[in-house]
């Protein structure tokens, strides 16, 4: 076993990766469980290392996956080591040390026809990581993270992602300057509203189109309304008041998948 202590000086950083400080400052974060090792492979993503319960063995879902871009170190652990590490309840046997990826507001802002979900506050890990794997299965061209989000990196976004945020890029960054830039480009900015008279049915889609997702309680910003070209609703016949982030934004992006594959 290559560690055993959990007072290991690499161990003790690995667990730092827990907070988003340390996170930050390390340009780091943690993955845990087989699927999201797995899907980080098959996507290429820029692994540290992979970390495995010694007494388990290498999972056997993941001998003889190896990232197809660099080598990555695999090192067996003491599952004190791996408790360490995790926030959950019940280690999963599997972690992996990623290092983040910049990718830059400009790369989206350039692909035509591009359909893009900005979210402005979205505070909860569970709303933000849906809304990033719905992104992909719509097949979204990337999602934009404005100030006051859910950290894309905390454990438990993640865990909502299902892998996701390997498969499509995510930026990070104001909203005040990124907003403006994709306007000047042609990109119109949407966003739901219950004062709004036109249908998301009924909108075209199939224009360059970011979608903006708000806060869960408090809708979008002042700044950022005052930036939006266009207001949707969801039309609803039941007796629910509103829909909740991750669900509207579902709903828009397969609404938009459904007439670009028309």
């Amino acid at each position: 076993m290559d560690i055993v202590s959990p007072q290991n000086t690499r161990v003790k950083e690995w667990a730092q990766l827990l907070e988003k400080k340390h996170r930050t400052r390390q340009h780091k974060y943690i993955i845990e469980g087989i699927h999201l090792v797995q899907e980080a492979l098959r996507a290429g993503a820029d692994l540290e290392c992979i970390i495995y319960d010694g007494e388990q063995g290498v999972p056997a879902e993941l001998s003889g996956l190896e990232n197809p871009l660099k080598r990555v170190e695999w090192i067996s652990v003491s599952p004190a080591v791996i408790a360490k590490c995790t926030d959950t309840m019940t280690p999963q046997p599997v972690l992996a040390v990623v290092r983040k990826s910049e990718e830059k507001v400009q790369n989206l802002i350039a692909e035509s026809g591009g359909l893009v979900v900005v979210l402005d506050g979205v505070q909860d890990p569970g709303n933000v990581g849906t809304i990033i794997r719905s992104a992909d299965a719509a097949g979204a061209s990337g999602v934009v993270l404005g100030a006051g989000c859910a950290d894309v990196y905390n454990p438990k976004t993640i865990r909502s992602t299902m892998g996701s945020l390997f498969h499509l890029p995510i930026v990070e960054g104001q909203l005040e300057s990124m907003l403006p830039e994709a306007k000047a480009q042609g990109v119109r900015l949407v966003s739901t509203s219950l004062q709004a008279t036109d249908s998301c049915y009924s909108y075209d889609f199939t224009q360059p189109v970011w979608l903006v997702i708000g806060n869960e309680g408090k809708g979008i910003s002042d700044t950022t309304a005052q930036l939006v070209d266009d207001a949707i609703t969801i039309p609803m016949q039941g007796q629910a008041e509103s829909l909740n982030a991750a669900m509207a934004a579902t709903i828009l992006l397969f609404e938009a998948m459904r007439q670009r594959m028309g």
